[in-house]
C-alpha cells in the first residue's frame, strides 16, 4: 500500500488539518527574496511549481508523494527561526535543520510513515537549500558526496527547483543556474540520484572521518576490537536486540550503571559521571581488543561522534545499530521496562532524534519494526 501524507491536498484542506500549515500564514519573508508574501503563499507556489515539473511527473507515485510532502514541510520551521534584523531584512537561519527535526517528529508521532520514506522526507527538508548554496562552500564536492549518502539528489534537485520557481524575486534565473551546476557536479561525482560508490565500507568511513581524505582512497583494514554501538529511543528494544544477537558479548549498558549508582536519568551532573565510568570500561575492552556492545540511546550525531572518536582511536571496527519501533509501541514497551522513562522525557528525546547517517560507522544497520 502506498503511503500518503494526506488525501486532502487542496490548500483549504491542508490548512484545516494541520496547525503547522496555519502557522505559515503568520510568518513574513524578506521581500527581496520573497516578494510573493508570507511562508504560506510561498509554500503554495512551491507545490504548484513542483507538480508542473516534467521530472516530477515522470516519478513513480510513491516518490511523488515523498517529494510533495517534503515541499509542504520544507519551510515548516521558519515560524520559529524568522528574525527581523537591525538593517530591516528578514532572515530565518537554521530553519532547514530545525525543520528536519520537526518533519521527523510529525511523521513519527502524528502521521506515521514507513521508516525509509520518512527519512527521505526528513533529509529533503534538511537539505532543500543546499543545491543553491553548494557551489559557495569551501569543498562543494565533499558536501555533495555527503548529501548523496543521505538523500536522492535527483529528488533534492527537483525540490530546490520548485523552491526557486515558487517565489517572486529578481535573481530567479541565477538560482536556477546554481541548481544546474549542482546537477552537473552530482553527475561528475557519480552521485546523481544515487550514493557515490566506495570500494569498501572502511573507505567510505575514512573519507567522512578524515577531512583531507580522497573518495578514491582505500585504507588498509587493520582493526582491533569490534564495537557494536546501539542507538535508539528508550523502549525501542535495544536490550532485546542485544539478547537476540550478542548474548555472549560483554555489554556496557548506561542504564544498568545508572541504576547501580542510583543516579536518576534527569540528573545531568550524575549522567556525566555515568558516561565517564562507561568510557573507562570501554577503554579496558579496547586495549585488550575485546569485542563489546555499547548500549545507550545515542540519539544525536554529536553524542555518537564523541564515542566513535574514542573507539577508532583504538582501531576498533564500529558497527552502529539503530533500533526503532512505532511511536505507540515505543511508549508501551517503555512502560514495561524495569526503569520507566517518563513519557514527557521520551517525547522530548523524540524531538531531538537524529537518525544515524550510513557513514557514521564502518557499518550502520537499521532495525525499524
Amino acid at each position: 500500500m502506498m503511503w500518503t501524507l494526506t488525501t486532502g491536498k487542496d490548500w483549504a484542506s491542508l490548512r484545516e488539518q494541520f496547525n503547522w500549515v496555519r502557522d505559515m500564514e503568520d510568518v513574513p519573508q524578506d521581500p527581496v527574496h520573497h516578494a510573493e508574501g508570507n511562508v504560506a503563499v510561498h509554500t503554495r507556489m512551491v507545490l504548484e511549481a513542483l507538480q508542473q515539473l516534467e521530472g516530477y511527473k515522470q516519478l513513480p507515485a510513491q516518490e511523488q508523494e515523498v517529494l510533495w510532502a517534503a515541499a509542504l514541510l520544507h519551510d515548516v520551521e521558519k515560524r520559529s527561526t524568522t528574525v527581523h534584523e537591525a538593517d530591516g531584512s528578514i532572515t530565518s537561519r537554521g530553519h532547514s535543520k530545525k525543520g528536519a527535526l520537526t518533519a521527523r517528529q510529525i511523521l513519527y508521532t502524528q502521521i506515521p510513515a514507513p521508516f525509509f520514506l520518512r527519512e527521505q522526507v526528513v533529509q529533503l527538508v534538511r537539505y532543500h537549500g543546499m543545491p543553491i548554496w553548494a557551489i559557495e562552500r569551501s569543498d562543494p564536492t565533499r558536501m555533495i558526496i555527503e548529501t548523496s549518502e543521505l538523500v536522492n539528489t535527483r529528488l533534492l534537485s527537483l525540490l530546490a527547483r520548485a523552491d526557486a520557481l515558487g517565489r517572486n524575486c529578481s535573481d530567479q534565473s541565477e538560482l536556477l543556474y546554481r541548481i544546474d551546476l549542482f546537477e552537473a557536479l552530482c553527475q561528475e561525482q557519480d552521485c546523481w540520484g544515487q550514493p557515490r560508490g566506495f570500494q569498501t565500507p572502511h573507505a567510505r568511513f575514512h573519507y567522512f572521518y578524515k577531512e583531507d581524505s580522497a573518495p578514491g582512497f582505500v585504507p588498509f583494514d587493520d582493526f582491533g576490537a569490534t564495537v557494536v554501538m546501539l542507538c535508539g529511543l528508550p523502549g525501542a528494544g535495544k536490550d532485546t536486540y542485544v539478547q537476540q544477537h550478542y548474548k555472549n558479548w560483554p555489554v556496557i549498558n548506561l542504564d544498568e550503571i545508572r541504576r547501580k549508582h542510583k543516579i536518576a536519568p534527569t540528573d545531568k551532573s550524575g549522567n556525566g559521571t555515568i558516561v565517564q565510568l562507561a568510557k573507562a570500561q570501554a577503554r579496558e575492552y579496547l586495549r585488550r581488543k575485546q569485542h563489546f556492545v555499547w548500549n545507550a540511546t545515542n540519539i544525536t550525531r554529536q553524542m555518537r561522534a564523541q564515542l566513535v572518536e574514542l573507539f577508532v582511536t583504538y582501531k576498533a571496527y564500529v558497527k552502529m545499530v539503530y533500533v526503532e519501533v512505532p511511536y505507540a509501541r515505543l511508549h508501551a514497551q517503555n512502560k514495561d521496562r524495569e526503569a520507566v522513562v517518563p513519557k514527557h522525557v521520551v517525547d522530548k528525546l523524540v524531538s531531538k532524534l537524529e537518525v544515524p547517517a550510513v557513514w557514521e560507522g564502518h557499518e550502520v544497520v537499521f532495525v525499524a519494526g
